[in-house]
């Protein structure tokens, strides 16, 4: 085979949501994948690369799923705009592989119309085939690839079935010479856009017989989790599940790696002689980032639930189940999902808001995503909890400090709930657009996928421990440490240090909701990221004090913190916009400053009054 024949060849995975096409790219490239953005947006990018069975190296892009080149969301902007090599600094693609579930070709099909129009080398890939056979779904395949012009490949993602049919195929389409041959597209007029939903129906009706053993299963189980009544009690109650998971589960995992960085810390300061140096590593580095990554199981158990669910097909069921309830706030039913992604972290919900065609709606969804509890307070409010709630039991496997972190998730909820009904009324008005969605078939999860994913959220974790955390507490320890106490000093050494003078300087516009001026200075650094406020407690609490460590910290702050000072703390972080890299995804996302100033300017104002109501409500209660 020729040199230029074996160069690298780009493949684009395009199909509508829920198609698995996610699940047949990771069968295709396995570990052999990056995940980044796109240049100039924040659309997540996944590329991966293959060794087909020819020997041709392929690169593959797995694109965001949309319904129609006609992008009327970011992310179908960027699906349309990489099929058609319009993506500044992206080479166009050699082959596009349609992905389609097998099961529900009634969407896709016009999809596919509008693929096969770009005139770009194209493979349809039939997932979930399994599924359409077992209920008795008749695909005339040979005459749909005669209808469609493109060779037809049935898959099974999930068991990585049809994998090495579907690379042979997209090797003979590069080895045959049909490559970069796309047509000048244009979008489709309203009149074009008919005439091709009637050709796909043509096609359907043609080549695809209803099945002889109709899915009745997915009819009763909507039956009861789509019920006004009881699929509410359901979701609630998954929700509860979740919250207590993330606080009782992950209580040994969380154990052993504090146990762990506790012996780092004491071996460290025995093997070291007395000095900055020791300091340094043992209460700078140690505790800091530490007192970080003990939350890591906690970060995944709450990714697991939400993985799990969307893998399963519940996610747009609780979409729908909330649209009234949204509806109500002045929230579009789509943004459930946004939103409940928001409970991971900010950053992807305000991004995936870009589903919300209409930009008000999207804009509204983007400006309370951060009220949503994202992972990143989950140090602050274990810390908290763990060092002012008691470790009790009010029932049958109900912990109390569990009912807090569900008290503190649900302010977030109706906050935001709250805040998008005023946004509503102050800056626009009318009716909130209907809500409509396609609801996938369910599917087992994929253990390998969801074990796969929940591997990328930690590497992600792990790596911000690196680039953000450890610098910032580095800079936190010199802070703390320079310049040293004068001869004779006799106040810790700390009040001293540059962290002291700022906080001390700072701290009276934080008095009056009980803020001493050390959390002042864990604030400062904080702002980077929100747990990035624990490591630097840890760090300032620690200066001076060897035997200081990250499980110490919650007795520490018990002994220096009044309860009303802890409840107030909590009330801040409910609230304030502690993240400097979500305001820069606003802006990006908004392209606008005055609504990131807006949304600054209200959570600030919101976690300003909400910690000085607390505060002097608790110490009124003689909490102080």
């Amino acid at each position: 085979m020729s040199e230029a024949a074996m160069r690298p060849a780009r493949v684009a995975l395009v199909g509508n949501p829920n198609t698995g096409k996610t699940a047949l790219f990771n069968a295709l490239t396995g570990s052999r994948q990056k995940v980044a953005n796109y240049a100039g947006v924040t659309v997540e990018r996944k590329e991966g690369s293959l060794v087909t069975p020819g020997g041709r190296t392929l690169s593959i892009l797995d694109l965001p799923g949309t319904y129609s080149l006609r992008a009327r969301s970011p992310d179908e902007a960027v699906t349309r705009d990489a099929v058609l090599g319009r993506l500044a600094g992206e080479a166009e693609p050699d082959v596009v592989v349609a992905v389609a579930d097998a099961t529900n070709l009634r969407l896709v099909l016009r999809l596919i119309l509008e693929l096969k129009a770009v005139g770009r080398p194209m493979v349809l890939a039939l997932n979930m085939y399994d599924i359409a056979q077992r209920q008795g779904l008749r695909i005339d395949l040979a005459g749909l690839e005669r209808e469609l012009g493109c060779p037809i490949v049935t898959t099974v993602a999930t068991r990585k079935r049809g994998i090495l049919e579907l690379t042979a195929k997209v090797d003979d389409l590069i080895a045959s010479g049909a490559l970069s041959t796309a047509n000048v597209w244009r979008e489709p007029s309203a009149g074009e856009i008919r005439d091709a939903h009637r050709e796909a129906q043509r096609i359907l009706k043609a080549h695809v017989r209803p099945p002889e053993h109709p899915d009745t299963m997915t009819g009763r189980i909507d039956a009861v989790l789509l019920h006004p009544v009881a699929g509410l009690a359901i979701l609630f109650a998954l929700l509860f599940l979740m919250f207590q998971a993330v606080f009782t589960w992950a209580a040994p995992l969380m154990d052993g790696i504090d146990a762990s960085f506790a012996w780092l810390g004491t071996v460290v300061g025995q093997g070291l002689p007395d000095g900055l140096i020791k300091d340094f590593i043992a209460d700078g580095v140690i505790a800091g980032v530490g007192s970080v990554l003990v939350f890591l199981p906690q970060i995944l158990i709450l990714f697991f639930f939400i993985i799990l669910l969307e893998d399963f097909g519940y996610m747009a069921r609780a979409a729908f189940l909330m649209d009234k309830i949204m509806g109500g706030a002045g929230l579009h039913g789509r943004a459930f999902i946004p939103l409940l992604s928001s409970f991971a972290c900010a950053i992807p919900g305000i991004m995936a808001a870009r589903v919300i065609d209409q930009k008000r709606d999207r804009l509204t969804t983007i400006l309370v995503a951060p009220l949503m509890t994202c992972s990143a307070r989950i140090p602050v409010y274990t810390l908290i909890i763990s060092a002012f709630i008691p470790n009790a039991t009010v029932g049958p496997g109900l912990s109390l400090q569990g009912l807090v972190m569900f008290g503190l998730y649900s302010a977030g909820i109706v906050s935001a709930l709250l805040v998008s009904f005023v946004i509503r009324k102050v800056f626009w008005r009318g009716a909130v657009e209907p809500f409509l969605m396609e609801l996938p078939t369910y599917k087992l999860p994929s253990f390998e996928n969801v074990f796969r994913n929940l591997l990328l959220r930690a590497q992600i974790f792990l790596s911000r421990a690196g680039r953000i955390i450890l610098p910032l507490m580095v800079l936190v320890w010199i802070l703390s440490t320079f310049p040293g106490p004068p001869p004779g000093a006799t106040d810790p050494a700390i009040d001293y240090s540059l962290a002291g003078m700022i906080g001390h300087a700072i701290q009276p516009l934080f008095a009056p909701i009980g803020f001493n001026w050390q959390m002042v200075v864990a604030l400062i650094p904080g702002f980077a990221a929100r747990e990035v406020a624990v490591a630097a407690l840890g760090t300032v609490y620690a200066v001076g004090d060897a035997e200081a460590n990250v499980g110490a910290l919650g007795a520490r702050l018990a002994q220096h913190w009044s309860l009303a000072t802890g409840l107030s703390f909590l009330a801040w972080y409910v609230f304030a916009p502690q993240c400097a890299a979500t305001l820069g995804v606003v802006k990006r996302e908004t392209n606008s400053w005055m609504w990131t100033g807006v949304m600054f300017a209200y959570m600030t104002t919101l976690a300003y009054l909400a910690s000085f109501a607390v505060y002097h409500t608790a110490v009124a209660l003689g909490a102080g």
